[in-house]
């Protein structure tokens, strides 16, 4: 004999723990946000390493019938051209790393600044070794292969490996002054002066009266002042 039992009505919870494993798109947004500002410093230092290898001048080494090489008092002036550069570069590419930054990420606070430097050292870093390689033959093949009377250029790279910090602090400075500058979200919005006083004035008044038979009442009256 067989007993069947039908259920009807019966309805399912999820439970507390499967509600909490679900990924929150909020965050899958900014995941994917950050992904591509990571893609932009990427390029950002590709082009960038472009430009800093078509703006600076090289120095070069004078070959001498002996064998020797000679530089002149001015070429020696020119050998930190790339360096400074590579600063001036990295202030304009990484303001605009850091202000993409903040226009996306402005919402989660003191994190974004450090986002945004990692984001500007990348893109630095990025410039710093595929200028170098843009460069082509390294500089001790050049001058061993050169004949007296050639000029040899130095190879061009970062004698002055601080100047990657100005990438990082670019990138950092327009999420500090938007952040000193901007709106403050949290301020409690102040009550028009108007309604403030129209609303004292409507405050109700109390008075003592004496009525017919001499007793003191108090009773409240509005003032529409």
């Amino acid at each position: 004999m067989t007993v069947g039992i039908r259920l009807s009505g019966v309805s399912t919870v999820p439970s507390p723990v499967a509600a909490e494993e679900r990924p929150v798109p909020g965050r899958r947004d900014d995941r994917t946000a950050a992904a591509v500002l990571g893609v932009a410093a990427l390029v950002t230092g590709i082009v960038t390493a472009v430009l800093w290898r078509l703006v600076v001048h090289l120095p070069g080494y004078v070959v001498q019938a002996d064998g020797s090489a000679t530089v002149s008092e001015r070429a020696l002036t020119e050998f930190f051209a790339g360096d400074a550069w590579f600063a001036v570069i990295g202030i304009v590419a990484g303001a605009g790393l850091g202000i993409a930054t903040w226009r996306r990420f402005k919402g989660i606070g003191w994190p974004s600044a450090f986002l945004a430097a990692g984001l500007g050292l990348v893109a630095g870093l990025v410039c710093w070794q595929l200028g170098q390689l843009i460069g082509g033959v390294p500089f001790d093949e050049r001058l061993a292969a050169a004949k007296p009377g050639d000029t040899v250029p130095i190879a061009l790279a970062l004698r002055s490996p601080s100047a990657l910090a100005v990438w990082a602090f670019a990138a950092v400075t327009p999420i500090l002054l938007g952040s000193a500058l901007g709106p403050d979200d949290e301020a409690a919005p102040r009550q028009p002066r108007r309604r403030s006083r129209l609303a004292k004035t409507q405050e109700p008044e109390q008075r003592e009266v004496v009525d017919d038979l001499g007793v003191v009442r108090t009773e409240e009256t509005a003032s529409n002042q």
